[in-house]
């Protein structure tokens, strides 16, 4: 199935518009902007040679041979230094790029594998090595068009927009170097790692519409059921724009079964129908997209999957990291409370006159919470400063949340205490272990 992808404004009223499902498969790429911009060098290419050949025939045309003399030894001295660019920018890539891959390497051991796909989607790194081997299309593409002839008289080719141009993407080389370093550098350290993670479930949180009535409408009982017929893999998105139309035609409401980032099999139930008949294949074709990994385009619960395989990477003997595990509870924490009293459970899409036609389930409040603290929690018991933190944590959302809410915290809270009582040597270190501090230990 093809992938789609649905932004959501954040008021009810707004109807769910899709983006591009090519736009986000690209992204998820990185195939694409190199050879878009291969492409793209050819063309540009093309241009300046024409433009060399029209100076060249005007030079010819109006008898000014001096000055067209000057340029040919210009362009005879540029071939040098392009002739150097060439055979020096696939070596530059290869040595540039085997750093990076081991950079990659270094970052998903130590935080998660999932963090790999916040450098493939990296757009400075992308724009990289796309100029980078661009550059090298275009020396080897100007060399072409050097013409050994030296007298102006017959000269045919003259390619002085062209070595210029050759210049210019060396310049623009050597900046994007210098930024694509920064930017590698930021992403290989924790903090903007998972800053990174934080702003994209926020990004989804605040995509998601929030329902009027606070949940979905009662939908009565299932008519028909639409399995799902396509590879196995991890449902990635659904397009709602899609499935709202699809509803509205045959005048019946859909609800999705399988939340998104749950892993689907064929034969998989994954839409519920109700008041009328399925629609038909063909209606519902491309609505789903099933891939190989969870993504953020829809999944709510994906930004604390990937905080949570941080903090416990971090609190793993093997690595023993407390302070990143802090870091990491720092944004569970931020994320659950911007969640704190959004409606859950489930979000029902409209059509344009306001009828429900599609539920679409999402992780409910405890689920989250769950999520968020429950692995760490089992793994920070010998560790006072990630303890410290996750009770100011859990007594900072306390403050926050509705009192019909505060039941998953208490619990969490209450299992905490427990386990540091049965752990803790000494009356003195248990009472040290669970005073809360949201910095830990400092």
């Amino acid at each position: 199935m093809s992938d789609w992808m649905v932004t959501r404004g954040p008021s009810p009223r707004r109807r769910p518009r899709a983006l591009s499902p090519l736009r986000e498969h690209l992204r998820d790429t990185f195939w694409f902007a190199p050879t878009a911009a291969m492409v793209g060098v050819f063309v540009v290419w093309l241009a300046a040679q024409e433009l060399d050949a029209a100076l060249v025939r005007s030079l010819q045309d109006d008898g000014d041979y001096d000055t067209l003399a000057e340029l040919l030894r210009f362009a005879d001295d540029a071939k040098t230094v392009v002739s150097a660019v060439g055979s020096a920018m696939m070596t530059f890539i290869g040595v540039v790029f085997s750093i990076s891959l081991v950079a990659v390497q270094m970052a998903s051991g130590q935080f998660t594998p999932r963090v790999v796909r916040l450098f493939v989607r990296s757009r400075i790194t992308k724009a990289t090595f796309a100029v980078f081997l661009a550059t090298f299309v275009l020396t080897l593409l100007v060399l072409t068009s050097y013409d050994s002839n030296a007298d102006p008289r017959t000269a045919t080719s003259v390619p002085l927009v062209q070595s210029v141009l050759t210049l210019v993407m060396v310049a623009l080389s050597l900046l994007l170097f210098v930024m694509y370093v920064n930017a590698t550098l930021r992403l290989m350290r924790v903090s903007h790692v998972i800053a990174r993670i934080a702003a994209e479930s926020f990004r989804v949180a605040a995509l998601m519409p929030v329902p009027a009535g606070g949940g979905a409408p009662g939908l009565g009982p299932v008519t028909a059921w639409v399995a799902h017929d396509g590879q196995a893999g991890v449902l990635r998105d659904v397009h709602v724009a899609r499935l709202v139309r699809v509803a509205r035609k045959h005048g019946v409401v859909l609800r999705l079964v399988p939340r998104i980032g749950d892993f689907l099999v064929p034969g998989t139930p994954v839409l519920a129908v109700h008041g009328g008949p399925a629609p038909s294949r063909r209606a519902l074709r491309y609505a789903l997209s099933v891939g190989v990994e969870r993504t953020f385009h829809q999944d709510l619960a994906f930004g604390l999957r990937q905080l949570s395989d941080i903090g416990l990477r971090a609190l793993s003997p093997a690595v023993n990291d407390p302070t990143t595990a802090v870091q990491a509870l720092d944004r569970v924490v931020q994320i659950l409370a911007t969640l704190s009293r959004r409606p859950l459970d489930a979000v029902p899409h409209r059509d344009r006159r306001g009828a429900v036609r599609l539920v679409q389930p999402v992780p409910g409040w405890t689920e989250l919470v769950d999520l968020g603290f429950a692995e760490v929690r089992a793994c920070a018991v010998g560790s006072p400063q990630v303890t410290r933190r996750l009770l100011a944590g859990l007594d900072d959302l306390l403050l926050l949340v509705p009192p019909e809410r505060r039941g998953p915290l208490l619990r969490h809270r209450e299992l905490l205490r427990q386990a540091v009582e049965r752990t803790a040597p000494t009356p003195a270190d248990r009472a040290f272990a669970l005073r809360p501090d949201r910095q830990g230990i400092g």
